[in-house]
């Protein structure tokens, strides 16, 4: 018995040093998230959290750093010109990571595939249909019937073209065959003070910039765009429940590595956000976020991922939606 244990523990003394020889070197210096939108919003946010968890986890510096235009596209082209190592992370969004592949198709300087290395899925979160008070629809039924009176005539805001309230809107057209005005702004902020001034109708906001609003009483939450209600609005019922099965129209978060990052690095990584994630606290922000349904294996995220690219390449195609102003 002895002579065994010995053998298997000669035989693991002789393996470990060429397994150590293995794994890649861990970064010695700070680790940065990019992030593609300016300090504030739900990205940022949700970064931050990562980062401050992660920087006591690794007794290392993690760092945001903001990269932020064309609705995070140029972060991701940066991150994917970024050394293989660990270094460089980004919060990959769905603007960069779903739509941009169908909207910006010949001009993108990075493909999805080759230049990243998905991590781990941060966080879903469903947008909500928002309005005026003075706006008398309190439904789904009823703001298909002002838009099937009005053709086209019915505004609907979002923080720009390509963006992810754009595409949320475009679903909602195609789905309810009704005809409506975009009205592309740069950024939510100004978008929400035209509802709340009755210069637009209706925007498909994220939960995490409406909510406020909804809060105060300024905007009025007629529905929400995931399957299943959000636990930060529990009475505001889904597009699915108004009548449109699986009417998904998410904003979603999750870290991404260059391409042909190390497995070994991109597993550590993706085991220390999943622990954090699962933190009580952490919780309680990504709740406060509207940010659900995170965490999950790399091979998950890629799944989700490329899902996301082909739902919403068919809704851009059908709609025949331009960036091009």
């Amino acid at each position: 018995m002895k002579r065994r244990t010995l053998v298997q523990a000669g035989g693991v003394l002789a393996i470990a040093p060429g397994l150590a020889l293995a794994q890649p070197n861990w970064p010695s210096g700070p680790v940065r998230i990019i992030v593609g939108f300016p300090p504030g919003g739900g990205t940022d946010a949700l970064a931050r959290v990562l980062a401050q968890k992660l920087s006591a986890m690794w007794s290392q510096q993690v760092i945001v750093e903001t990269k932020a235009g064309v609705a995070g596209v140029l972060a991701a082209e940066y991150t994917a010109q970024q050394p293989s190592d660990g270094s460089t992370l980004l919060m990959a969004h769905i603007n960069s990571h779903a739509l941009a592949p169908s909207l910006q198709a010949n001009k993108l300087r990075y493909n999805i595939d080759r230049d990243f290395t998905p991590i781990v899925l941060v966080g879903v979160t469903p947008n909500l249909l928002i309005t005026n008070p003075a706006n008398p629809a309190r439904t789904v039924k009823e703001v298909i019937a002002q838009c099937k009176a009005e053709p086209g005539k019915l505004s609907f805001g979002s923080a720009g073209l390509g963006s992810a309230q754009h595409l949320a809107l475009e679903m909602f057209k195609q789905q309810a065959q009704v005809d409506a005005l975009h009205v592309p702004y740069k950024g939510s902020a100004p978008a929400l003070t035209d509802l709340m001034g009755g210069q637009i109708n209706y925007v498909f906001e994220t939960m995490t910039a409406a909510t406020p609003h909804v809060k105060s009483g300024r905007v009025v939450a007629i529905a929400q765009t995931r399957t299943k209600r959000a636990k930060g609005h529990p009475n505001v019922p889904t597009m699915e429940e108004a009548g449109f099965p699986g009417f998904e129209a998410t904003t979603w978060y999750g870290l991404v590595g260059p391409g042909k990052l190390p497995t070994p690095i991109a597993q550590k990584i993706n085991r220390d956000v999943n622990t954090i994630l699962a933190m009580p606290d952490v919780q309680e922000k990504l709740d406060t976020y509207g940010a659900e349904d995170g965490g999950g294996s790399p091979e998950k995220f890629k799944q989700f991922i490329d899902s996301e690219i082909v739902k919403w390449a068919k809704v851009v195609k059908d709609g025949k939606v331009s960036v091009e102003t």
